[in-house]
């Protein structure tokens, strides 16, 4: 066993955003980039002696050169095992998964998430901890402050492994234990739900379709939908993990899966839809001629927990990030239990799940998990949705319109400008947020403003504090519109804009949510000037 000692130089901007370092692939192809930031993570993580670490990633391209390099460098570090999804491949929810049964010290996973593949597309890494949590900030922030100062790694100089390949194999004194990726996730997932009632429905005539996207999600899709649970086969769509991922954009919306979208509104739809991401971790749920938000998917989840046996003995209590929308809030206070507004992120839930203080959480950007991993998991959701269809036996839109005469409706949309300039973006929410004191109890199109804040959380857990995290303007009647800026992109700035308004009036549940938002776009738009600044006339993205 060799091990070099290799010198570098630090690179600028490995700072790692709210789900790891995401750069285009052509950044981690230069020189001892990937290898600078693995090491200075070993580096923060101290001694490894004797620990296992978990390895994986969505498969997209760079994914399997990575994973050799990281390997050998592990070896060379002194970890004592890896393991090691088959090909290279785990799902974000089922690293979370395999660290967790197996106690490892923690994982590396390799993804860009949503982002575009392939060899002009996105790459990523990011650290999970031993719960199967995201790497809180103040580990992030060590591992950034290390790549600074960075002069040289260690990786052993040994042949390539055997990703294919099943079972044991060493490099030096690491183990390395290359397993199926989807089995552990499987078996969790038979454990949480009434795999009988889902064979049932399908057994009935049910038909869906879900999109994987060609990405990592397929793979399980197979497995769990149509040979385990009796789906028919073609159930699952784009289900072959492809290093581009198909040239699309793996992105689980009503932009970027088209063509799911057009089979759950055409004349012969089937009963229901979803699709999941590039990684595995988000989820859309559709039903004939229906769309369900997912703020309302994490209200109606927490509503009908009780339908589902890994749940049904009540939840502790459940969070949302602060963009997501109220509807869960009304939820949780008919069921008497407590609900935690968080800054965006996943890692934000991990700290509460730890304490025992929620069961579910979900984000409005198509996230939404629970107690069973550490991250959001989209094939968990939809598998909960078949569940609860399975036992209430109503459509999806039957279901979510009982949901809105109960509680009532948080109409809610998000629009995506993509790709802006960053200074313009940054400028943009400096303005406004300078407009602040000048705007309380001001009223535009009907709306008085109640309250201006830049959002800030404190963890009732470990009571750090995060600033910076969204601008809220809140309104009288309840309505909300909230700015951000996105850090899952890796060009230019993303701003996301956040509408929200309740309405209890039956007549006007059913209606189209733009058209029932349309004063609050125009007042966003008052308010930051975003068609002004950015010269888009449209959103990019509208869900």
């Amino acid at each position: 066993m060799q091990i070099k000692t290799v010198s570098t130089q630090a690179y600028s901007g490995q700072k790692a955003g709210t789900s790891g370092l995401r750069k285009k692939v052509t950044v981690f192809q230069q020189p001892h980039y990937l290898e600078n930031f693995v090491q200075a993570l070993f580096n923060v993580l101290g001694d490894v002696q004797g620990k296992t670490l978990v390895l994986g990633g969505d498969g997209r391209y760079y994914n399997t050169i990575a994973i050799q390099t990281i390997a050998k460098m592990a070896a060379a570090n002194g970890f004592a095992r890896i393991l090691l999804g088959q090909n290279g491949l785990l799902s974000t929810p089922a690293a979370s998964a395999v660290i967790r049964k197996y106690q490892a010290f923690g994982g590396i996973i390799l993804s860009a998430s949503h982002n575009p593949a392939g060899k002009d597309g996105d790459f990523g890494i990011k650290y999970n901890v031993s719960s199967g949590s995201p790497a809180p900030e103040k580990l992030t922030e060590a591992v950034y402050a290390e790549t600074q100062t960075i002069k040289n790694y260690r990786i052993l100089d040994v042949p390539d492994i055997a990703l294919n390949q099943l079972g044991n194999q060493q490099i030096g004194s690491l183990s390395v234990e290359v397993i199926d990726p989807v089995e552990d996730y499987a078996q969790l997932m038979a454990n949480l739900f009434d795999f009988d009632k889902i064979r049932q429905l399908f057994q009935s005539g049910f038909a869906m379709r879900f999109d994987a996207m060609h990405a990592i999600t397929g793979i399980y899709a197979h497995h769990l939908l149509e040979q385990t649970l009796g789906a028919p086969t073609g159930t699952v769509m784009n289900g072959t993990p492809l290093e581009d991922f198909g040239g699309g954009h793996p992105d689980p919306n009503l932009t970027y899966a088209e063509d799911l979208v057009k089979q759950l509104y055409s004349d012969n739809a089937p009963h229901f839809g979803a699709a999941s991401d590039g990684d595995g971790d988000r989820n859309m749920i559709l039903g004939r001629h229906c769309f369900v938000t997912p703020s309302d998917s994490l209200a109606i989840l927490v509503a009908n927990a009780h339908h589902v046996k890994g749940y049904q003995n009540g939840l502790t209590g459940v969070a949302r990030s602060m963009p997501t929308s109220m509807a869960v809030d009304r939820v949780a206070q008919a069921l008497n239990i407590p609900c935690y507004e968080t800054p965006t992120g996943w890692k934000f839930f991990g700290n509460l799940l730890d304490a025992n203080k929620a069961t579910l959480c979900g984000e409005e950007s198509f996230g939404t998990g629970s107690n069973h991993v550490r991250e959001k998991d989209g094939l968990w959701a939809v598998l909960f949705w078949l569940n609860i269809l399975a036992v209430r036996q109503q459509s999806v839109a039957e279901i979510l319109h009982e949901h809105w005469q109960q509680y009532g409706r948080n109409v809610y949309s998000r629009h995506d400008y993509e790709g802006i300039d960053s200074q313009i973006a940054k400028q943009l929410m400096t303005d406004l947020q300078s407009k602040f004191p000048t705007l309380l109890q001001q009223t535009f199109k009907g709306y008085q403003i109640a309250f201006c804040d830049d959002f800030s959380y404190t963890d009732p857990v470990d009571h750090s504090i995060s600033t910076g995290q969204g601008l809220r303007i809140g309104f009288t009647d309840g309505s909300r519109i909230v700015f951000r800026l996105s850090g899952t992109g890796t060009e230019g700035a993303t701003l996301r804009v956040y509408l929200e308004s309740y309405c209890t009036e039956p007549s006007l549940q059913t209606q189209d949510a733009q058209t029932l938002l349309a004063d609050l776009i125009q007042v966003a738009d008052q308010l930051a000037g975003i068609k002004t600044r950015t010269g888009r006339e449209q959103p990019t993205v509208i869900t």
